[in-house]
């Protein structure tokens, strides 16, 4: 098992019509890291929306052919995908397409809510009928249910959310707006920004609203409703304050970009403060720091500025490979394609290696391997996150601890599982300094800030052959 993330959503407004597809295509290229295996954009041609998504890179999906196949719009919302609830069949990709009594909707989603099997089988026992196996299309559901008793989109919007419970960063259009939400917990990122002409754009990171020619105006509070029109934006903020904040700390430790301000917090200073927090509280005698690439160099540097120990950057990421924490199958296979060693900077060094976590403990065993056959003399592993014990409901594809190596073994048992000649954890109470605000560590403290479901299966259609 591996653990991943999910999705990464973007959108744009403008008040005359644009080529804003590929604006979001701009955008989606900055969240490629956040979903590799499907990738969507739905554009609104004054009501009409033009669609095209596919499994598959932004790069594969959206080429010239396919960006010229859109019209000019006033709006439009992109989405790239990694599956958690659900599969990564093609049907699954977003954004969601819906047709109701009162219009038209697309929809896109972050996230994963804790009670979407309950949601799903109170549905179809009430007729539903689903065309795929994701908790968004169960979102598109209550929304469109309530859009029949209310007088605005944004009005079946809250109403839905007082049935959702867990993860949920959204964007959706109807044929006149656009609008964004994100949970009262504030579990994913979600942000707004706007370029110099007045376009609005949305997105899950702010790298991406640069990349787009935009700047970052703030971060969508947790629980606030933004609706864009032609008149302006709108906060709503029935849903605000109503939770505890429980921003993900692992969004700072691994998923999110380095460049993007998460919140408040810098993505790269977060990191260099893990890396000093390391430093502090499991020092080693060594000639060298690297950072595992790309989430472990940030800490690395952190580390060596606290430690006084050189960093080198000699661990070489083959830029043409994707991030094998979310790709889904033969992730083993990929660590030596991936990765390489200078071997010249590592003979007969001691070696202090900062990754980003430890899952099941083959990837850093084949890298630590990497390293003693490059000559290295002693490798000491030096994890920025503490210990997954637990299984997340938010988003985070951990359904069980069977396969999380921490969960099974100490600390010097694990060390000597990967070949490791040390292993240190960041704390679990030094997670504070990552963040400026409140957050959410369950997968290493057990402490969940929702309910936790009776049915945590990602997808209810994959059962063994002996439930059927």
């Amino acid at each position: 098992m591996s653990i991943h993330e999910e999705c990464g959503v973007f959108g744009v407004f403008t008040k005359q019509p644009a080529d804003v597809s590929r604006t979001v295509c701009t955008g989606l290229y900055a969240l490629q890291h956040r979903g590799q295996e499907g990738c969507g954009i739905v554009v609104n041609d004054d009501g009409t929306f033009v669609s095209h998504k596919a499994p598959g890179l932004v790069s594969e999906v959206f080429h010239e052919q396919a960006l010229c196949a859109f019209p000019l719009g006033s709006m439009a919302i992109g989405h790239v995908r990694y599956a958690t609830t659900g599969g990564n069949g093609a049907a699954n990709v977003q954004p969601l397409l819906v047709n109701h009594q009162k219009g038209r909707m697309a929809l896109a989603h972050n996230g994963n809510l804790a009670n979407a099997a309950k949601l799903r089988d109170r549905l179809e026992l009430s007729g539903a009928i689903f065309h795929t196996t994701s908790d968004t299309e169960i979102i598109a559901y209550l929304i469109t249910g309530q859009r029949l008793k209310t007088a605005s989109i944004e009005d079946a919007l809250s109403k839905a959310m007082d049935e959702f419970e867990g993860a949920y960063s959204l964007v959706l259009m109807s044929p006149g707006k656009l609008i964004c939400a994100r949970d009262p917990h504030g579990f994913r990122p979600l942000c707004y920004g706007k370029k110099e002409d007045g376009t609005y754009l949305i997105a899950s990171e702010s790298c991406a609203i640069s990349a787009a020619g935009g700047r970052l105006v703030r971060d969508v509070m947790p629980g606030e409703i933004l609706v864009f029109t032609k008149d302006g934006m709108i906060s709503r903020t029935e849903h605000c304050h109503q939770e505890e904040r429980k921003f993900c700390i692992f969004e700072y430790i691994y998923f999110a970009r380095p460049d993007s301000v998460i919140d408040g917090m810098s993505v790269h200073e977060s990191r260099l403060k893990a890396g000093k927090n390391l430093a502090d509280v499991h020092p080693v005698d060594a000639d060298l720091v690297i950072g595992v690439p790309d989430s472990g160099l940030d800490a690395a540097i952190g580390y060596s500025r606290a430690s006084g120990i050189p960093f080198e950057n000699c661990m070489i990421k083959n830029k043409y490979i994707g991030r094998t924490f979310i790709v889904p199958d033969h992730r083993g296979d990929q660590v030596r394609i991936k990765l390489s060693v200078t071997e010249s900077s590592v003979k007969n060094k001691r070696v202090v290696l900062i990754d980003d976590s430890i899952v099941r403990g083959t990837t850093c065993q084949r890298i630590v391997r990497l390293l003693k056959e490059a000559g290295a003399r002693e490798v000491h592993m030096r994890v920025c996150a503490p210990p997954f014990l637990h299984p997340c409901f938010y988003g985070t594809d951990i359904d069980s601890s069977d396969h999380l190596i921490a969960a099974h073994h100490t600390v010097e048992e694990t060390a000597r599982l990967i070949g490791a000649d040390s292993l240190g954890y960041l704390p679990t109470e030094r997670l504070k300094d990552l963040s400026l605000h409140s957050y959410c560590s369950a997968c290493f403290d057990g402490n969940y800030p929702t309910r936790i479901p009776d049915d945590t299966r990602k997808d209810r259609f994959e059962r063994k052959l002996s439930e059927i």
